[in-house]
């Protein structure tokens, strides 16, 4: 079975045991997504010649906006999607800065 597809619905559960192992398989497709995004986070750490490039804050609300409408198209609430994109670009960055900071040895100096 394809792990993206679930073996039982979230409307059609019966039992704690349905929930929890639909969870599971979600939570191991968002590793996954995120293991996939952070790559494109380092090759972005790779590619930007500036260390000022790396934290914009147009950029920033530029993705939680873009976030935020496939949100609402989906159904899931603006309490759970912002707050956690927020903190994910966050940590995103901070990782972006550390690979920038391999890649351009002539510069290490990290900013926030």
């Amino acid at each position: 079975m394809d792990m993206r597809t679930p073996k039982t619905s979230s409307k059609s559960c019966e039992t704690m045991a349905e929930v929890r192992e639909e969870i599971d398989r979600l939570d191991r497709l968002l590793v996954a997504l995120l293991a996939e995004r952070q790559g494109y986070i380092e090759a972005a750490g790779r590619i930007k010649a500036q260390q000022d490039e790396v934290r914009l804050p147009w950029r920033i609300e530029d993705v939680v906006a873009k976030v935020l409408a496939e949100s609402a198209r989906q159904g899931l609430s603006k309490r759970i999607a912002e707050p956690v994109w927020r903190e994910l670009i966050d940590r995103c960055i901070a990782h972006e800065q550390e690979i920038w900071a391999l890649e351009h040895p002539e510069d290490k100096k990290i900013t926030k």
